[in-house]
């Protein structure tokens, strides 16, 4: 195999080291070059990547965690495990049962796997918990867990793998998932006005067995905290499953000083018994780093960098103390959270709207929470966006997500919980993370200042549909500075609602 494609796959782990610190890998496999960048979690010492199988014939480089991997191995007794690492599960199971075996595991990833005789496959998760790029030229096909991997020449060839799909180099590109919801609207019809008992404990159940999946690591693991409903349920019931094993659980905190976040997450801290950190950051500091984070983010969506310049800060706060973070990701979009959703009256309009937001996560909140968190070798994970328990929301009818006269927005959800938090948080008002943190009112204003009048009402139909703000223009320009040569189409999302939500 030619020397520069050797070359490129250092050069694009290179780019990559801040997702890995603590571990590199490279090999050759066939025609293939695989190289890893490791963030150590599970089987530290071990899990060094590529991956081999037995006869070392097949490697694999993987991103993420898969939860079930002790159950998986059970099934998979005729292959010699060398590692406790969950990523070899991958490795084994697709030998055991082919690509489309991969539906069975149950947790967030990526991963390539090559052969001696030249053959790849690589799949992401039905979500698109983890990330995924692939360029195409010819007979080369490139992946990276990041935009900026690639060099600047496939710049414009690089999109976005899509979620829930495997491929191979024989079949091409399958649909083995998608987000699991009902075809049709579910409704009170087979159904009480007000949800009993029963459901309100499957509800707590089943995000309980989330949250506990996503407590396995062989490292210590953290929470954040924003003081709000979906990250203080998801930092209860991992304080409950730490005091259970006689841990204390870190949270974390960060916002302008007497934010309302800061204010509401010390209350729930001292509630849960956590062992709290926080940061409070100014104006200053947060306009400082925009330009870092739209590059580490790699969006300009404005709804996200308001909240990522926050949980970048953040992730740097936590990083210092945990490897992995439990975080609230997914609540809003699966029992209508939003603002927006408010004006929406129609049942069955309502629940194709939750549908379709699960199914844009990827690459909006998701990218948002993967890029910010790894730039410091951080892990975040998800347990709002456990299958099963996005298979139970969107399942409930859909009445029970309406937002009523005087009804607070997820009232099930809460109503689920009773007891689990002070009724001042359980019961707070929504408000985005971007809002209760304060960094919505330091980059609004700030950022639009930046684009002339005149110049934004020229420019702003650059894109399909045209440019919102001139906050959005400030954003976008400083994302053309750094990814010039992307064709945004192929690898964003921005999102319908930045300024209604």
């Amino acid at each position: 195999m030619e020397p520069k494609y050797e070359l490129m796959c250092k050069r694009m782990m290179d780019r990559l080291a801040h997702r890995g610190p603590d571990d590199v890998g490279l090999r050759q496999a066939g025609q293939t070059w695989l190289g890893h960048r490791r963030l150590s979690i599970v089987d530290v010492d071990g899990g060094h990547q590529p991956l081999a199988n037995e006869d070392q014939t097949r490697w694999i480089v993987a991103n993420g965690e898969i939860y079930n991997h002790l159950d998986l191995r059970k099934t998979l007794s005729s292959h010699t495990f060398r590692t406790q690492s969950d990523n070899e599960v991958i490795l084994h199971l697709i030998e055991e049962a082919g690509p489309s075996a991969i539906v069975r595991m149950k947790g967030m990833f990526t991963f390539v796997v090559a052969d001696s005789e030249g053959k790849l496959i690589a799949g992401r998760d039905a979500i698109g918990i983890k990330p995924l790029y692939w360029a195409r030229q010819g007979q080369t096909v490139l992946f990276a867990s990041e935009i900026k991997c690639f060099d600047e020449a496939w710049r414009p060839f690089v999109e976005e793998f899509p979620p829930g799909h495997y491929w191979t180099s024989d079949e091409g590109l399958v649909a083995y998932a998608k987000v699991p919801a009902p075809k049709s609207t579910p409704s009170l019809a087979c159904s009480s006005e007000t949800p009993s008992e029963a459901v309100l404990s499957r509800i707590r159940e089943t995000l309980t067995r989330a949250v506990e999946r996503r407590m396995m690591a062989d490292v210590p693991v953290g929470v954040f905290l924003s003081g709000g409903l979906d990250s203080s349920l998801v930092a209860s019931l991992a304080s409950r499953i730490a005091k259970r094993e006689g841990r204390q659980i870190h949270s974390f905190a960060v916002g302008l000083e007497d934010s309302s976040d800061l204010v509401a997450a010390r209350k729930v801290a001292e509630f849960l018994g956590t062992c709290h950190h926080e940061r409070m950051y100014t104006p200053k500091e947060a306009l400082e780093i925009v330009p870092d984070v739209i590059e580490m983010m790699e969006s300009f969506d404005p709804s996200l960098v308001q909240s990522a310049v926050a949980n970048y800060m953040l992730a740097e706060l936590t990083a210092a103390h945990v490897k992995v973070v439990l975080t609230g990701e997914g609540s809003d979009e699966l029992f209508a959270g939003y603002k927006y959703h408010k004006s929406i009256e129609s049942q069955a309009e309502l629940h194709q709207e939750l549908v379709r937001s699960v199914g844009d996560l990827h690459h909006l909140n998701l990218q948002r929470c993967d890029r910010t968190t790894m730039a410091h070798g951080l892990e975040a994970r998800v347990p709002f966006l456990d299958l099963d328990f996005i298979s139970l929301a969107l399942s409930l009818p859909v009445e029970w997500k309406l937002h009523g006269p005087g009804q607070t927005e997820k009232w099930i959800l809460r109503l689920a919980f009773k007891g689990y938090l002070p009724n001042s948080v359980l019961w707070r008002e929504k408000e985005q993370f971007n809002e209760g943190s304060g960094m919505q009112s330091v980059l609004r204003e700030k950022m639009g200042d930046t684009v002339p009048a005149d110049e934004f009402a020229a420019e702003r139909n650059v894109l399909t549909p045209p440019l919102a703000t001139r906050e959005e223009m400030a954003y976008f320009r400083l994302f053309q500075d750094r990814f010039c040569g992307v064709k945004i189409p192929n690898v964003s999302g921005r999102s319908n609602v930045a300024f209604a939500i």
